[in-house]
């Protein structure tokens, strides 16, 4: 056909491609679309790396970002910002008047509902990185390593939207990394037996490997599509609680003198060091690629209500918008408050465990307010905390007379 459209840049005819888009005098072909695109991409992704780098945000600023959502924990913050600055910094300096600049993975020790998965994804947002979570127990219940390898890495690349240069640069959380602590003949905790095999699969990333990574669909596919993903700056936060290695925060105190007095014991009076988690059954050749410790204290009453209503996504919030969407102003008390602190700490469960109490006691009100005709304000109170079948305090607006 001598009328066939042909691509002005490839001088392909529009019968050899999917797609011609023409204006009054060019056309281009969907594949040079597709390819300007990708060099636009590219141009743009080393713009934002450059400006990342110009504008590296020091130590300081950092714990000023992680202030905005992470309540306490402040010498686990100048851990973190330090050693995420120092690892930015390595990236474009690997090697800097001739000293080669080693990676430093962290480790975030403390209890559950501490705040260990919130700070590391924290820690991403700052950076405005990729990010991952993987969960160390997953990769004890599969029957090769290798693959559980592959599939954090996926995990990231997927973060990435498949860009695999941005991927190489993002953040990955392994929570759980104590369930995966070797287990000894002595050993009464129930840890995985599999646990030390996962630990030795997992040194080759952490401290910095390529590794064929599948890119789309399921690895049982043959034709699955890969991609050779260098971890060498891919930086790993591992996350554990530990029980038992950390001495109980609770014991009584006793005013007693002498044999028989038992002292609190704080966890700032007790560092972990390496040769405790050693003990522990953290292989050493796992300990030396997570050089960095960063541990995290049990969450106090105070601080618990504070994470309530401080953070700039507060739980408080979050429902108070929820009711401002059907003209309900909401308000809790403050001893409303430390009761929603209190049952979290009775439980065990820390701050990850604030939303579930809340959502129980929320959710009388969030089915029957919506109807309430008129009803402008609704107060919760203490008794509404410890009995969701108790009614709030309910404020309601005044018809104005005829």
């Amino acid at each position: 056909m001598s009328d066939e459209k042909t691509c002005s840049f490839c001088g392909r005819k529009q019968s050899e491609v999917k797609k011609m888009f023409s204006s009054e005098n060019t056309n281009i072909c969907n594949e040079c679309v597709t390819t300007c695109s990708s060099i636009l991409q590219k141009e743009v992704r080393y713009e934002q790396q450059r400006t990342l780098n110009a504008q590296l945000p020091k130590p300081e600023k950092i714990v000023e970002f992680l202030n905005k959502y992470i309540i306490g924990q402040d010498e686990a913050k100048k851990v973190l910002s330090v050693a995420l600055y120092n690892h930015y910094k390595r990236i474009e300096n690997p090697v800097y008047n001739n000293v080669e600049l080693e990676k430093s993975n962290i480790l975030l020790l403390g209890p559950t509902g501490s705040g260990k998965t919130l700070l590391a994804k924290s820690l991403a947002k700052t950076m405005n990185v990729p990010f991952a979570i993987a969960d160390a127990t997953a990769l004890t219940e599969a029957g090769y390593v290798g693959e559980d390898v592959e599939s954090i890495l996926s995990r990231l690349l997927a973060a990435a939207n498949f860009d695999i240069e941005l991927a190489q640069r993002g953040i990955v959380y392994i929570d759980e990394i104590d369930k995966i602590a070797r287990k000894s003949e002595s050993a009464t905790m129930g840890r995985d037996v599999s646990g030390e095999g996962v630990q030795q699969g997992l040194l080759k990333i952490l401290e910095g490997a390529e590794v064929y990574v599948p890119v789309k669909g399921s690895r049982k596919n043959s034709t699955t599509e890969t991609v050779l993903f260098d971890t060498t700056h891919v930086l790993f936060v591992c996350g554990g609680a530990f029980v038992g290695l950390v001495p109980d925060k609770h014991t009584k105190k006793s005013n007693k003198v002498g044999f028989g007095s038992v002292q609190k014991i704080e966890m700032k009076t007790h560092k972990i060091d390496q040769r405790a988690l050693v003990h522990y059954g953290i292989i050493p050749e796992f300990i030396g690629r997570i050089p960095v410790i960063a541990q995290l204290r049990e969450l106090t009453k105070d601080q618990m209500v504070r994470i309530l209503k401080e953070p700039d996504n507060a739980l408080i919030k979050q429902f108070q918008a929820l009711f401002e969407m059907d003209g309900i102003a909401l308000e809790f008390e403050d001893s409303a408050l430390e009761a929603i602190a209190q049952k979290a700490i009775d439980k065990g469960v820390g701050a990850r465990g604030l939303r579930g109490i809340i959502e129980e006691a929320m959710l009388p009100l969030q089915y029957s307010c919506p109807s309430k005709e008129g009803l402008e304000k609704c107060i919760i109170t203490k008794a509404v905390i410890e009995d969701p079948s108790q009614e709030p305090i309910y404020a309601f607006k005044k018809e104005k007379e005829s």
